[in-house]
């Protein structure tokens, strides 16, 4: 815990609670009183030191040697007993993506953006196509959720037909990944704690075996592509970390881009105007998604931590200090972006957004995840626009980081 007599010119802030309902059900009016309340502030309750603006964060992002991620996947939470227990006997992962620094980022990074390349993410769009097609055309008409239809069943098919796992595995790795986010980013109680520590511990055993798996039977995947690497030159990546890239990469390779595909949606079904405009103009649809990026990001918190003393905006932050980046506030942040509060899927800027992330942590998935909304939007206005949102209450998952809708509720047209 950081000693109180550590704050020096940093305001307090004690009513900044980032999981209390009224946050989580719309955290955009708090990060807008929290940024014109000044660049950063020390929340107690949280431990943390908060930053609020776009330039300021983007700046943290740029500085990895001062700004450590490896705190990033750590629970925000202290465990109990009985949960740190079962990830000590069965979770032994190594940190070597985003909660990694260099220079053992860099190795392991390197190796992981020619696995992301043009070709392959090229290669992987008629398999996301035909997959969407084939979820919407499975729909009935009438009240249909659209998160439990499409934005959750399509990403989660596309992350593990990238990795290369076997599609009959798919409930199987669903039901092991369930609610790690508020495991990690939420506050769960010690029952909740001890289920998904237990399903991490299966799904990581379930990694390391395909990954042995897939060492004997190659196919051209994202993982025999790393296993190749391994062949070539052992000392290049080890089976081991190999392992922990298909750990992590299935993870953050699904659930934001299911937030992102679900907040793009509804952002879009409420505006119906908005909609109508891509309809008539398909063209801007990689606008529009850029624009739901920044507008309402499917990561909305990230964390670093000091690795040594540091001032930012005139702010004095201990070594050793968590930081909490606001990136919902920062993509709001009028000092870059006119009207911030306002949808514009003409924004001349919308790519300023932080939502992937900065610098050499820059997210991994990022043109796969604009693929995916951007096939998404062009398959629903094809095939279904006359769709419409029906009236509903939004419920979201309690965490500090992750953002999207449980639900997401249509009246789905008939045929005619």
């Amino acid at each position: 815990m950081t000693s109180i007599s550590d704050v020096r010119t940093c305001p307090f802030d004690a009513e900044f609670d980032p999981l209390s309902a009224d946050y989580l059900d719309d955290p955009y009016p708090f990060l807008n009183a929290v940024r014109e309340r000044g660049p950063i502030f020390y929340s107690p309750t949280l431990d943390m030191w908060v930053l609020t603006r776009h330039d300021d964060i983007e700046e943290v992002f740029k500085n990895p040697s001062i700004f450590s991620a490896k705190i990033q996947q750590q629970p925000v939470f202290d465990l109990a007993p009985e949960t740190k227990k079962i990830l000590a006997e069965g979770f032994d992962t190594t940190a070597v993506m985003s909660d990694c620094d260099p220079p053992m980022h860099t190795r392991i990074r390197a190796l992981n953006m020619k696995g992301f390349s043009a070709r392959r993410i090229a290669a992987l769009e008629p398999k996301v196509r035909a997959k969407t097609v084939e979820l919407i055309e499975g729909l009935e008409p009438g009240p249909v959720d659209m998160v439990a239809s499409l934005t959750y069943p399509l990403p989660a098919y596309v992350v593990s037909t990238l990795i290369g796992f076997p599609e009959e595995d798919a409930d199987m790795i669903k039901a092991w990944c369930s609610n790690r986010i508020e495991f990690s980013w939420g506050k769960p109680s010690a029952e909740e704690q001890a289920t998904v520590a237990n399903n991490m511990v299966e799904y990581w055993r379930y990694c390391q075996e395909f990954v042995r798996y897939r060492k004997k039977n190659p196919t051209d995947d994202f993982t025999s592509y790393l296993l190749s690497v391994h062949a070539e030159n052992p000392d290049s990546i080890s089976e081991y970390e190999i392992a922990n890239v298909t750990f992590g990469l299935s993870f953050a390779g699904h659930e934001t881009t299911t937030s992102l595909a679900g907040s793009t949606l509804r952002r879009l079904l409420t505006q119906r105007s908005l909609w109508d405009d891509i309809r008539a103009d398909p063209s801007l649809i990689g606008d529009a998604v850029e624009e739901m990026l920044r507008y309402d990001s499917a990561v909305i918190a990230w964390r670093r931590r000091t690795t040594r003393p540091v001032t930012v905006s005139g702010v004095d932050i201990p070594e050793g200090a968590t930081v909490l980046l606001l990136l919902g506030a920062a993509n709001r942040d009028p000092d870059v972006f006119d009207d911030p509060d306002v949808i514009d899927i003409r924004r001349p800027n919308a790519k300023s957004h932080l939502s992937f992330g900065k610098g050499v942590h820059f997210c991994l998935g990022a043109a796969l995840a604009r693929v995916e909304g951007r096939v998404i939007l062009e398959e629903l206005t094809r095939r279904a626009p006359a769709m419409t949102l029906l009236p509903q209450s939004y419920a979201f998952q309690r965490n500090l980081s992750f953002r999207g809708p449980k639900e997401l509720w249509v009246q789905w047209p008939s045929a005619d």
